[in-house]
């Protein structure tokens, strides 16, 4: 919706390297586009104004600065933004947050968790990626209001720009961080369509000249931490061509940075000297070094060489300061052999799993932005061979953008490329300024839509589909908006319809592709490769009390509705979707992505034609009327599926969480003796397992969890209390932070070698099934750090007396796994204390208890970030004892490399095997 009498529109590129904002009056007759300066700290106590704010941020240790020095700061949490962030960032070890951008697109971490800066130590502050995006802008916002008091930013016509490549998750979540800064309406617009956009302000009046002999243009903007890659159509028309976007690349972690980290890679080995390598802290700050150099290296008359300078932190200060030299020619080498060699072609990626996690960051595997462009015109193939008449399929024209291509040599280097696979040199589109022309874009877009003259077309980048059905083998799914939708232009699915349960929430799975491949509204599409990718989860919760969206009026209570969906691309960025009853179109439900939590990619498929019968079997032991049930056929229900279904290893997926419905259905009869506990215990976390993974676990396991208080009937039974822990073990993966943190603190007397002496403790662990108490503890992977080391130590403790159990030895290696099974990666035990904890581990005889070599595999695998891994000393020692102990060769794989699961490495990990056809993600 456009805001009533903005008085200026204002363009913002909220960029992982800088943020840009430029502005012009609202005033349809006033043309001029202008860059604000924005005032920022540039030194401690030094303020000015800069047409491009460093996105990131600096967090001082307590009395670091004064406040002379902070002298100003509009954000609340006292951290440094911008420029004077930078300065104090290359200087200072962990204090420094960026890339948030970067993370803000991560699909493996929890965007709202205080997770940066990345690797720094626990005495440090942190914020989420999200906040941090927020803070730029709450930055922009308030030194705004110091120039125009009686013009707030908020009410201003905004645009913020974003990667074309982002998904909806990420846009989603660009817009809550915009609402964090009191933005609470704003436009998104594709970043490569707003540096297209400033190309036709700057050359109006003379576009048909300038465009005479070009029919497809490759935009391609190169920024810190992405590349973004957009194909845009130009054909012949008055008053001038007609544009129109055709395709766009997938998200792709690949820029400046990856540039920095590979100079500081080198540089890292010239400091070190074949010595241990330096800590994440250290390293963050030797890459900002590196960016310094690399831009002043890649300029024009550049110098010969420069030093990068580590410097020391506290007390090694003095005397702490460690140099290594980057010469121009190697420098220039790796940028342009490494990052942009002149490849072939039909020379693309390398698709297996990036080895490249360093900070958590997943780059890209293949860091060749050749190979990547290659790889964009094959998928778009047949648009770019329509847009040139045939004529070949690589673009006649060019137009970069992004900070790397301030340096000549790398823009000679993507025009000879370019030149390369066509034959003859691309016509290039001059942009002199390709650090701003994003946010001037920004602004000629949002003019152009005031005087509805927008000149590039295209509408939706990607087609968009509703998994509705799996066979084995072969998923498919609907086309509910194609590629090329219009925005603001609803698609309504007229030929399929919906049973919708009210009360209960109901997750839509989607998937998304930019290829060529014309789809309609409504028509079936087989997704089984790599260009087709999972989006967000959908979920809409429909109660019997909804009301119309227009009358607002309450409607009565029904058990199911049945709708169609309502899709579009707003005009806001963002796909929209709504369910819309067949019965009264006016009544309509918001179907929104779920962008606060990872989800697996739940694989559906048809129930086995025996459900209903296996479904009639459990409503007998766990139904109204099963007091009159034979007590023998409550003991046999297991085996009495098992006979109907199979074995009880092959259930797939969907017949596991269709008996869980069941189960849950039957969980007040679950109490009537004590085998009716013990089972439905059993049965139902076998169902749910891992608690996650699957469409709609979330509200499953919240169901499942209104039982945890009331806790067990039999209480003098070990074996229901051991059904009992494993229940939640099962699913603690579905559980947040604070329900893992209440079941720890339920727990801990047990565990704690000093509370279980105490003598009522001990009475109450001969029947409370100890084994199973230490194992649900393991998986408890969303504990703070500090309970997960206190849990550790308690384990350690114990094994060091005869008799513990072995599984003990399971559990240590999962709380101090390198690498979580379904918690974030952040809220790890520190490398530092896991040393300590293989030292004691590698004190075991790990031929004589293999576990103990199990534990230290976990503990010591490879994660590909520095911020996690163990030191590679120690790592080297770990490997040798496992080869002398005669490991699985599996294991050593997983300290020596990057090594991604099979499905028996999953199973020693769960704890047990995981449903047939599930993946789990991450």
């Amino acid at each position: 919706m456009q805001k009533q009498n903005p008085q200026f529109l204002v363009g913002i590129d909220l960029g992982t390297t800088h943020t840009v904002v430029a502005y012009a009056h609202a005033d349809p007759t006033a043309s001029e586009i202008r860059i604000f300066d924005i005032e920022q700290l540039v030194s401690p106590g030094e303020v000015a104004a800069r047409p491009l704010l460093p996105s990131v941020r600096y967090h001082p240790a307590e009395g670091e600065l004064s406040e002379a020095d902070l002298a100003f700061l509009p954000t609340e949490d006292k951290a440094v933004i911008g420029e004077a962030a930078r300065v104090l960032g290359a200087k200072t070890q962990g204090r420094f947050v960026t890339s948030a951008k970067s993370w803000l697109s991560h699909p493996s971490i929890d965007h709202t968790a205080d997770v940066l800066p990345w690797g720094s130590s626990d005495d440090i502050s942190k914020v989420s990626p999200l906040e941090a995006s927020a803070s730029y802008l709450a930055h922009i916002r308030s030194v705004w209001r110091h120039k125009f008091p009686d013009a707030p930013l908020e009410d201003q016509d905004i645009v913020i720009t974003v990667p074309a490549s982002f998904d909806e998750g990420a846009r989603s979540l660009t817009i809550e961080a915009a609402k964090l800064a009191g933005l609470m309406q704003v436009k998104l617009l594709e970043e490569p369509q707003a540096v297209c956009y400033d190309w036709l302000r700057r050359h109006d009046g003379r576009i048909k000249q300038e465009l005479a002999d070009v029919r497809l243009l490759l935009v391609c903007d190169v920024g810190g931490g992405t590349t973004d890659l957009t194909l845009i159509k130009v054909e012949p028309a008055e008053p001038e061509p007609k544009l129109t976007r055709i395709g766009v690349g997938d998200h792709l972690m690949l820029g400046g940075d990856n540039i920095d980290l590979a100079l500081a890679h080198l540089a890292e080995q010239r400091i070190i000297g074949g010595g241990k390598r330096l800590s994440a802290a250290d390293m963050s700050q030797l890459i900002e070094q590196c960016r310094i150099v690399k831009e002043k290296l890649l300029a024009d008359e550049a110098p010969e060489q420069l030093g990068v300078t580590l410097l020391g932190g506290g007390s090694k200060l003095i005397g702490g300061t460690r140099s290594a030299m980057l010469t121009r020619d190697e420098v220039r080498s790796i940028a342009l052999d490494g990052f942009f060699p002149l490849s072939g072609l039909n020379d693309l990626p390398d698709r297996k799993r990036s080895g490249v996690v360093e900070f958590g960051l997943p780059y890209a595997a293949e860091p060749a932005v050749s190979k990547h462009i290659a790889a964009f015109l094959k998928l778009h193939n047949q648009a770019a061979l329509d847009a040139l008449n045939g004529e070949g399929a690589v673009p006649d024209a060019l137009l970069l953008n992004g900070g790397v291509f301030r340096s000549r040599p790398l823009t000679q280097r993507i025009l000879d490329l370019i030149a390369s696979w066509r034959g003859g040199a691309p016509k290039q589109l001059e942009n002199k300024h390709p650090e701003l022309s994003v946010a001037l874009g920004a602004v000629s877009y949002a003019q152009a839509r005031r005087n509805k003259q927008v000149r590039i077309g295209g509408g939706a980048a990607r087609s968009y589909f509703l998994i509705v059905d799996t066979e084995r083998g072969e998923q498919k799914g609907v086309c509910i908006l194609p590629r090329g939708s219009e925005e603001g232009h609803e698609v309504v699915l007229q030929d399929r319809q919906f049973a919708l349960r009210l009360g209960q929430p109901v997750r839509f799975h989607l998937a998304s592709t930019t290829g060529d491949t014309e789809y309609k509204p409504g028509e079936l599409a087989v997704i089984n490769d790599e260009r087709f990718h999972s989006l967000p989860p959908l979920a809409v919760a429909l109660s019997g009390d909804e009301r119309s969206l227009e009358t607002k009026q309450a409607k009565p209570s029904t058990s199911e509705v049945t709708v169609r969906l309502a899709v579009m691309q707003t005009e806001v960025g963002t796909l929209k979707i709504q369910c819309v009853s067949v019965q009264d179109s006016s009544k309509r439900w918001d179907v929104e992505f779920q962008i606060r939590k990872k989800a697996g990619a739940g694989v559906q498929a048809e129930l086995p034609a025996q459900f209903d019968r296996a479904v009639e079997l459990v409503q007998a032991v766990f139904g109204s009327k099963s007091k009159q049930i034979n007590p023998k056929a409550v003991k046999s229900l297991r085996a009495d599926l098992e006979k109907l279904l199979g074995s009880r290893a092959d259930w797939e997926t969907p017949l596991l969480r269709g008996l869980f419905g069941a189960l849950l259905d039957g969980i007040k009869y679950r109490k009537r003796s004590e085998n009716h506990e013990r089972v439905w215990l059993s049965l139902t976390g076998f169902c749910l397992r891992p608690g996650f993974g699957y469409p709609l676990d979330d509200w499953r396991v919240e169901q499942l969890w209104k039982i945890y208080d009331q806790s067990i009937q039999y209480v003098n039974e070990a074996q229901i209390w051991s059904e009992w822990w494993t229940l939640w073990r099962r699913v603690a993966g579905g559980f947040d932070a604070a329900k893992q943190e209440k079941i720890f603190d339920d727990i801990a007397k047990y565990l704690s070698p000093a509370s279980a002496r105490q003598p009522a403790v001990a009475k109450q662990l001969k029947t409370r099934a100890y084994d199973d108490i230490v194992r649900l503890a393991a998986v408890l992977e969303r504990l703070s750090v500090d309970k997960k080391i206190q849990l550790g130590e308690w384990l350690l403790k114990r094994l060091q007396s005869p008799g513990e159990s072995e599984q003990t030895w399971w559990a240590v290696g999962r709380i101090g796994a390198r690498i979580p099974f379904h918690g974030s990666s952040h809220n790890i035990v520190p490398p530092a204390m896991a040393s300590v904890w293989l030292k004691q581990v590698m004190r075991v005889d790990w031929k004589k208890t293999p576990q103990a070599g199990f534990a230290a595999t976990l503990i010591a695998r490879m994660s590909g970030d520095r911020s996690r891994d163990i030191d590679d000393a120690l790592r080297f020692e770990i490997i040798e004892q496992l080869k002398a102990a005669k490991a699985p060769t599996s294991w050593i794989a997983m300290v020596e490399t990057l090594k991604e699961l099979d499905e028996k490495e999953e199973k020693q990990i769960f704890g047990e095997a995981l449903p047939p056809g599930l993946k789990l993600i991450g």
